[in-house]
């Protein structure tokens, strides 16, 4: 079968790799859709996230779906011929974490495209079935594939109890960031300010119904945002860009009793935070890590008409062009790419 393999920063290899059969509890899945997610960007650019190192050939690729074409012996729950999305993290279901249906937090976590741990830029993929979903006919498997962004999107605003009528601020309108603001108004949302130093995202966003889109790097946030709310400030908001500055504004522009959520990684472990401003004002500053039983309720959004994911891919591309694909996701201005088999 054939994959791409990342063999050092910039450099992807066309193999042709021995085609894998389904264990016992497995499915095995032609893939048809993964997304170019911007962790695949990274790890291509640079051979490493943090502490994650690519020290040996490795596949990219964890938003994925496609079609199964075999079946383990002990699974019941799908056939030949489903069309599913496949949920990138398999857990130890041992630890506490799991236990505690935390699973996301599991230290022990094969999560595809993670050193070293392959992913999904492959023909076939075998895959335990219990993370793997069954996708309704009126979901492609385009759209089965971003089930992944969107559900950073679901977990995110879990986190931040989006709740109905909620002014919701995300920094960031990369595709997470764009994939939260679908969640935050699936969960009631009333206004959406979206923010980037990218014009054409923003006006993406706008297009795509953010409330206030904001330039950061030539405008005031915190004035934008007090206008806006005449003063209040939001009641969420949310991280999405990764960016010190824009962490570093969360606390100037959430009301007082809100919540800040942050979800972009920053390149530096360490940005600094006004305690007091928390502690005055009260405010819940949480993480967001990936997601939890998320996957049924992006198909079931997703199948109601409720969110828009396939709006924010910009250009597929083959497996065997990998490499340009890659370099046109690098450009600021692009949203999201795909390759599809």
């Amino acid at each position: 079968m054939k994959t791409a393999v990342l063999l050092e920063p910039e450099t992807f290899e066309l193999q042709d790799r021995p085609r894998p059969s389904a264990g016992p509890n497995d499915v095995l899945v032609a893939v048809r859709d993964v997304g170019i997610c911007g962790s695949d960007v990274h790890y291509y650019e640079h051979g490493r996230i943090g502490d994650y190192v690519v020290e040996n050939p490795l596949v990219l690729g964890h938003e994925s779906a496609g079609e199964v074409v075999e079946v383990g012996e002990n699974v019941t729950s799908l056939g030949v011929g489903d069309r599913v999305a496949l949920e990138p993290g398999v857990p130890c279901r041992r630890c506490s974490h799991c236990k505690h249906g935390n699973y996301h937090l599991c230290e022990e976590v094969e999560f595809m495209a993670t050193p070293p741990h392959d992913g999904a830029f492959t023909e076939y993929v075998s895959w335990p079935a219990d993370f793997a979903y069954k996708l309704p006919d009126t979901v492609s498997t385009t759209e089965g594939a971003l089930c992944e962004p969107l559900s950073v999107g679901i977990h995110a605003c879990r986190r931040g109890d989006v709740g109905t009528g909620d002014t919701v601020l995300v920094t960031g309108a990369g595709p997470i960031g764009l994939m939260i603001m679908e969640a935050a108004r699936a969960a009631g949302a009333g206004d959406i300010i979206v923010t980037d130093v990218v014009d054409e995202k923003l006006s993406f966003a706008r297009e795509r119904g953010a409330d206030l889109a904001v330039n950061v790097a030539d405008g005031d946030l915190e004035s934008a945002v007090e206008d806006f709310t005449d003063g209040v400030g939001a009641d969420v908001v949310v991280e999405a860009s990764g960016a010190t500055p824009s962490i570093e504004s969360t606390l100037d522009v959430v009301r007082r009793g809100g919540t800040v959520v942050l979800v972009g990684l920053a390149s530096e472990a360490t940005v600094p935070f006004d305690v007091l401003d928390i502690i005055d004002n009260e405010l819940d500053v949480r993480g967001s890590f990936r997601y939890k039983n998320t996957y049924p309720v992006a198909i079931d959004l997703l199948a109601d008409g409720v969110v828009d994911v396939a709006g924010i891919v910009e250009f597929e591309s083959s497996l065997e062009d990998i490499d340009d694909a890659f370099q046109r996701a690098r450009e600021p201005n692009v949203i999201k790419g795909m390759v599809t088999f």
